[in-house]
Order: structure tokens, then C-alpha cells, then sequence
């Protein structure tokens, strides 16, 4: 039985109610729903009035869920799921070689398989639109953050369908002229007198133990970044060494692989929510993303 509260809930107003809840600002919530600061306020007050119950406590730094809110939180959840699922089922009918595809993805497998992939779908049917974003966070698809995504780890919801793409290798890499003047990292010696640069440690926390199985306890972290990209540059840059994925990183001609045995082995893979897969548009940009990982193989 619904209660009181959540029957006086439309999903417009619920919408709102969960940016808040889940940035705890009014800003961060205006900025999920491309509207201004103001508006949502006026919206959370207007509800809050309708309801006639405190749903935020205000502090001076966020809005925190009081327990009316927290009984809200459940019905708005549910509403968000039935409208993605409508959203998602009226996108699943549609056939034709046109519209937006949402792909979610790291800049380093963008740059060397996903803008391929997307270059010769847009050749071949010029109706098609991409949204690219790059970033190491993980896109919830479920959300609708993406239509698809090309990631390295396997997804465990039912809603997904993953297909994985190839098998790939990561290795330690430093520029020329970093070897030259401070000589190649020993086997064992865990990069004693060497300088790394790492991915920030809430990126990728497992590096900063090890780079490929090598322990980093008597190397020096002397840069830091978010992005594989930067990352990449900071290594052809002689900043110091750096774990790189290899489908990259051997076609820099500035960069030598050290410690050759020292490998990092994961997978690629391809994930979509199971109500948009097999939509025409979706089937020609998962077939091209597909082909470009097939190169590998051969």
C-alpha cells in the first residue's frame, strides 16, 4: 500500500528530489539536471511544501537526507527505474541507421579502437550521432550515463550484455632519453634511484604497490594524473617510468619497454544495456568497435 507521501510524488518532482540525494548540494544537483541553482531549490522547497514534511537537513555543507527523505528515497528510486525502462524500450524499437549513440569509455581505448570504430560508422551512415566521453570512472548504464561502453572490467548486472573484445597487456615503458640518462629499472630492486608517474591513487590504487607485478616501495612518484592520456605524455616527456597498455605504447616510437617480463594482463570489453543491443545503430557501431579489436588477433 502506498503510503501518503509517495503517493503525492510524480516523477518530475522525484527527479529532482534524487539529484540532491545523491549530490548533496543544490549546485551539484542543478548541474546533473542542466538547470541553475535557483530552480532546484524552489522545486525541494515546493515539494517539501506539498508533502508538508522536512525531506533535507541543510548544513552548511550538504543536504542530508532526513528520515522522511530516506522513506522518499525508495519510491523515487522505483519511478526513475520505470521511466529508464520506457526510455529504454521505445530507443530498443528503433531500426533505423540514425539518431545518438551515448559510448562511455577510457581516452587510451578511445584514441586506438572506439574514434576508429566511430569514423567509419559515420562514413558508412552519416545519420548516426556520437556522444564520446572518456573518463577512468565508470558509466552506469543502467542510468542511461551510456548506451554502450568499452571498458576493461566485466559488469555483473543482468541488465547488461557483454561481449569481451580481445585479450590485452600492459607494460612498464620509459622514453629514450629517460634510459639514457638513468639507465634501465632492475628486476627485484623495486625501481630503486628511479622516478614513476602513476595514475592518482583513488584512479587505480593497485599501482601504486606495483607496476606489473614490480613493487614501487623504493621508487620515487614524482607525477600524478587521472588520465592515461597525460599519463602517456609524461612518460614520452622523460618524466619518468610508467605502466602503460601496450596497444598503445609500442607503436610510440619514443618509448622502450624495461623489465620486458614484467607483463599486466586484462581483458576489453564490450557492455550494453540488453533493451538498446540489438537496435540497428547500436548493431553497426558494436560490429565496427568490434573489428577494430579483431586487428589484434592477427
Amino acid at each position: 500500500m502506498k503510503s501518503p507521501m509517495s503517493s503525492m510524488l510524480n516523477w518530475d518532482n522525484a527527479r529532482y528530489f534524487l539529484a540532491v540525494a545523491r549530490a548533496g548540494t543544490l549546485r551539484g544537483a542543478a548541474t546533473r539536471l542542466k538547470v541553475d541553482q535557483a530552480t532546484v531549490g524552489r522545486r525541494i522547497a515546493a515539494l517539501e511544501a506539498a508533502l508538508a514534511a522536512r525531506l533535507f537537513l541543510r548544513t552548511p555543507a550538504l543536504f542530508v537526507l532526513t528520515p522522511a527523505g530516506e522513506a522518499l528515497l525508495g519510491p523515487a528510486e522505483a519511478m526513475e527505474q520505470a521511466a529508464l525502462q520506457i526510455e529504454r524500450s521505445v530507443a530498443g524499437l528503433d531500426e533505423q541507421l540514425s539518431g545518438t549513440i551515448r559510448v562511455a569509455t577510457t581516452d587510451s581505448l578511445a584514441k586506438r579502437f572506439v574514434i576508429p570504430a566511430i569514423a567509419r560508422v559515420r562514413l558508412a551512415h552519416p545519420g548516426i550521432d556520437i556522444v564520446c566521453v572518456t573518463s577512468p570512472q565508470i558509466a552506469n548504464l543502467t542510468r542511461r550515463e551510456a548506451d554502450l561502453a568499452v571498458r576493461t572490467l566485466r559488469p555483473d548486472s543482468p541488465d547488461l550484455i557483454a561481449r569481451r573484445l580481445a585479450p590485452l597487456e600492459a607494460g612498464i615503458y620509459a622514453s629514450r632519453a629517460y634510459v639514457a640518462a638513468r639507465g634501465e629499472p632492475r628486476e627485484g630492486d623495486a625501481f630503486e634511484g628511479h622516478d614513476l608517474v602513476m595514475y592518482q591513487q583513488p584512479v587505480v590504487p593497485s599501482m601504486w604497490d606495483s607496476l606489473c607485478g614490480e613493487r614501487t616501495t623504493r621508487g620515487r612518484v614524482v607525477f600524478q594524473t587521472a588520465s592515461t592520456m597525460i599519463l602517456f605524455e609524461a612518460a614520452l616527456a622523460g618524466i619518468g617510468l610508467a605502466e602503460l597498455p601496450c596497444f598503445r605504447a609500442d607503436l610510440e616510437p619514443e618509448l622502450v619497454r624495461v623489465m620486458p617480463q614484467r607483463v599486466e594482463r586484462f581483458d576489453a570489453w564490450l557492455v550494453a544495456h540488453a533493451d538498446l543491443y540489438k537496435t540497428a545503430r547500436m548493431q553497426a557501431l558494436i560490429a565496427a568497435i568490434a573489428d577494430e579489436f579483431a586487428v589484434l588477433a592477427h
